[in-house]
């Protein structure tokens, strides 16, 4: 065994160059993987510090003890406490002081005229309180707000409005209230809660605009004594608190608000980043098996001598594998490296595009650097396992041969066995998309098509390097046909390069097309649900914003230019013990601007006590019209609704509607999410849009858009997605590239006495380096269209299931114009990785070359 690793260490010494693409490959997966981890580690700590800091004063939160959580929200909708239950509370022994924190939607306008944030994270507005102990935002600069209108904003959201203290601004509530800057505050250390936007009010303003009516609070917030414990606190305070009010820590507190940031952005952000650096670990696999297997093919000779003097297969076999230990060791060692230093710099970037990270030094775990390091080395030793047991088999008497033929392509093994899990995965996914809707079998059946892409590779290269390369004979000759040839002489080898980047270019065609169909749904939802002209909204995603007033649409109504003006607002209730979203507007006049499908029972009918639910939801809770659905709404009260009404779509409408008169009883902070807007016959869109956007200015400039804006806007996070996945993408396209530079530098100096040969018969520099770069091109060329081809299948396959397996319609999407981009740069990317193995083999010396054994 010494023998071996003296064998190993020595090969590895003097072909370094031989292994750079691999280590290069193992070094970039590590290092997104441990940078990835390292960045989740710190903002979590950073969060937790965060609050820690803005809270350590709030020994017991007093608040509502049910919450009604609805499908694809995290945080439930809590009933009020009434302020009256201070005076109980300040009574309790062992409370030092107490203050009730009113929280509601409030977004703040700008210098500019524009809303600040509401693209995601909340904008939040709440009362301004006056011990700084209880109160999580601590004043920075400026007062605290004591009369009408005067407000503290966090130092954060007046940067981004090019707000200061004395400026007078709109606060949208969602009315618009004229409010004036009198402080500026910090939370936690920090110029704000991460892009969140809070502006502290008055008690009284803050009881006026965010609650239904005087005298509710979102909690009370308690500062214990001294000598008194948190838990000791709490059990004093359960004592006295009323049926429906609880009382708990603000350990327990801070902890929640730690796991609603982790569970609404940490652990999705996180998740997102790994499966990239899952995809770019793939990718990194397929370039090192086929460097291990360029370099046992090269060094097949060599292991027949060291056979034939007495080797055994097992020792053969170590010295392979001892070569990749130490490659994957030091490549993943330098990685975890690398992923502190791409943790610090997005750490100091990511402020930059207005997400700033919390305050505090890198966090580096020990699962952080033992994950990426273990990960690093299977990879790599993984990928070089078979190549090493063939080098093990090796035969004495191959010493004696000149070469081996590759005969993968005629290999009927392999193309029975592809073949055979090619229409496995067809079948799977078929069932999975279209005869029983499942996500699960959907996925089984895309990864067997993946394997049997990979099966068939060498299979279907040969076939495929000949079509695509057909032109090449015309087009560039001799050069052109040699650079075919060379494609097609080792299959197996050429669909191995090719399999990275064809993995690469089909996660990037699968977002693609999934993408482009989200945008048709979104443009089929709204073409097919929305008959009106304009639309009056509020931001597409997240919980940014504070709605639209619900004056708005009773004001847009009285323009003459107007037919229908609805808005929809929203609400929350339980339906028979399940929590569910509900539309709150006016029926008849939702029924003559949406496109509801068939209507069973009558809208008009509603009243205080009717709702109107779409058929999906019937079949769930077992409801037709005339039956019975008891609602419990957060403020407690349980009241029986008669269904009046079963309409056929939901979509933009909703699955549960009810009058304002019903809400009115159990709103909280009343607001529309939209305002859809119908014209007069002979009115033109544009002088409808003007006149609604005059009246739109005075409830706080909301944004009043065509529908055809409206449907582009409401699928703007797409592109938001997309932009990010594509520059994740670019690293796993990038250890492709690697893959096919490396696979091109060993077989220049596997065919360095056939490239001396070429030159020595006439061939000139230029066109041996057009040779190898066309070579680098056919075989790009060759990943690029499997790439589109099984990325478009993925796609088609993710747009079905998730249209068989939601309530929604979703239609499929190829987006052409994007698909033919990514091709031109899977191409791109064939000619770039070309260049340095094309100039080094032009460097080669003829008559050096020639004597090469």
């Amino acid at each position: 065994m010494n023998a071996s690793l003296r064998l190993s260490v020595s090969s590895l010494r003097a072909h370094k160059r031989r292994f750079a693409g691999t280590f290069l490959a193992v070094f970039l997966g590590v290092a997104f993987l441990a940078g990835t981890l390292v960045m989740g580690d710190t903002l979590r700590a950073g969060f937790d510090t965060m609050f820690g800091n803005a809270t350590g004063g709030t020994d017991a939160v007093v608040r509502s003890a049910e919450a009604i959580t609805t499908p694809g929200e995290s945080e439930g909708v809590r009933e009020p406490v009434a302020t009256d239950l201070l005076e109980t509370v300040e009574q309790v022994p062992g409370v030092a002081a107490a203050a009730p924190d009113i929280q509601g939607a409030g977004q703040l306008v700008g210098r500019n005229g524009k809303p600040i944030g509401g693209q995601g994270p909340p904008t939040l507005a709440g009362n301004w309180i006056d011990d700084p102990k209880l109160n999580p935002y601590q004043l920075a600069e400026g007062r605290a707000p004591k009369r009408h209108g005067e407000v503290v904003v966090n130092r954060g959201t007046a940067e981004k409005g090019d707000l200061r203290i004395g400026d007078t601004t709109i606060l949208r509530t969602p009315d618009p209230v004229d409010v004036t800057i009198v402080g500026l505050a910090t939370f936690g250390g920090a110029d704000g809660m991460a892009q969140v936007t809070f502006t502290g009010m008055t008690r009284a303003d803050a009881e006026k605009y965010l609650t239904a009516r005087p005298g509710e609070a979102s909690s009370i917030q308690v500062r214990a004594g001294p000598g008194v414990s948190q838990r000791e606190l709490v059990d004093r305070l359960t004592r006295v608190l009323p049926q429906g009010v609880e009382a708990i820590t603000g350990q327990e507190s801070t902890e929640e608000n730690t796991d609603m940031i982790a569970s609404q952005f940490l652990t999705v952000f996180t998740a997102f980043l790994l499966v990239f650096s899952g995809v770019a670990l793939l990718v990194a696999t397929f370039s090192i098996h086929n460097t291990f297997a360029i370099v046992v093919a090269q060094r097949a000779r060599e292991n027949a001598l060291l056979r034939a003097l007495g080797a055994s297969r097992r020792q053969v076999t170590a010295s392979t594998l001892t070569e990749a230990s130490v490659v994957a060791v030091t490549a993943s060692a330098a990685g975890l490296a690398g992923g502190i230093g791409i943790a610090a710099g997005l750490q100091a970037l990511v402020p930059a595009i207005g997400f700033p990270f919390p305050e505090g030094d890198l966090v580096v775990s020990a699962l952080s650097m033992l994950l990426p390091l273990a990960v690093g080395v299977v990879v790599c030793l993984g990928s070089a396992l078979l190549p090493a047991v063939r080098a093990g088999r090796t035969a004495p008497l191959a010493a004696l041969r000149e070469t081996a033929v590759d005969r993968s392509d005629a290999s009927r093994v392999r193309a029975v066995t592809g073949a055979g899990l090619a229409a496995l995965a067809v079948a799977v996914t078929l069932t999975g998309v279209l005869v029983s809707p499942s996500l699960w079998l959907a996925g089984t059946g895309a990864l067997l098509a993946l394997v049997a892409f990979v099966v068939l590779g060498p299979v279907a290269s040969t076939t495929a390097v000949r079509v695509l390369g057909g032109p090449l004979d015309r087009l560039r000759g001799v050069t052109g046909s040699l650079a075919r040839r060379n494609a097609l002489r080792s299959p197996k080898r050429t669909a191995a390069t090719a399999g990275a980047l064809m993995i690469g270019v089909a996660v990037v065609s699968l977002f693609t097309v999934f993408g482009a169909s989200l945008k048709a749904t979104m443009d089929q939802t709204v073409s097919r649900s929305f008959a009106g002209d304009v639309a009056v909204s509020t931001p597409s995603f997240g919980a940014g914003g504070s709605g639209l007033s619900p004056r708005l649409a009773g004001a847009v109504q009285r323009l003459p230019e107007v037919d229908t003006a609805v808005g929809l607002g929203r609400g929350v209730a339980e339906v028979d013990g399940q929590g569910r979203a509900l539309t709150v507007t006016d029926p008849l006049a939702l029924e003559r601007t949406f496109d509801l499908g068939t209507v069973r029972g009558s809208l008009r009918d509603l009243g205080t006590d009717g709702i109107a639910i779409t058929e999906a939801e019937a079949r769930k809770q077992g409801l037709t019209t005339g039956d019975k659905a008891r609602l419990t709404f957060t403020d407690g009260e349980k009241d029986m609704f008669t269904v009046r009404a079963v309409y056929g779509r939901s979509e933009l409408a909703g699955d549960y509607v009810i009058t304002r008169a019903a809400w009115a009883p159990h709103r909280t902070q009343d607001a529309d999410t939209l305002v859809a807007v119908s014209f007069k016959d002979g009115v033109s869109t544009g002088a409808g849009k003007a006149a609604v956007e005059k009246v739109a200015a005075r409830y706080g400039h909301p944004e009043v858009q065509t529908r055809d804006e409206y449907a582009q806007s409401s699928a703007g996070g797409i592109d938001m997605m997309l932009t990010l996945v594509y520059a994740l993408l670019a690293l796993a396209v990038l250890i492709a590239l690697l893959g096919i530079a490396n696979t091109l530098t060993l077989a220049i100096h596997e065919r360095t006495r056939e490239l001396g040969l070429l030159r020595a018969v006439g061939q000139t520099r230029s066109q041996l380096r057009a040779m190898v770069r066309w070579e680098s091109v056919l075989v790009a060329a060759f990943g690029t269209v499997g790439g589109l081809t099984l990325g478009a299948f993925l796609g088609w396959v993710l747009v079905k299931a998730s249209d068989g397996t939601s309530d929604s319609t979703f239609a499929f999407a190829m987006p052409p114009l994007q698909l033919a981009v990514v091709a031109l740069v899977g191409l791109a990317a064939g000619a770039l990785a070309g260049l340095r193995p094309a100039q080094r083999a032009a460097r080669l010396d003829v008559l050096r070359a020639i004597a090469t054994e």
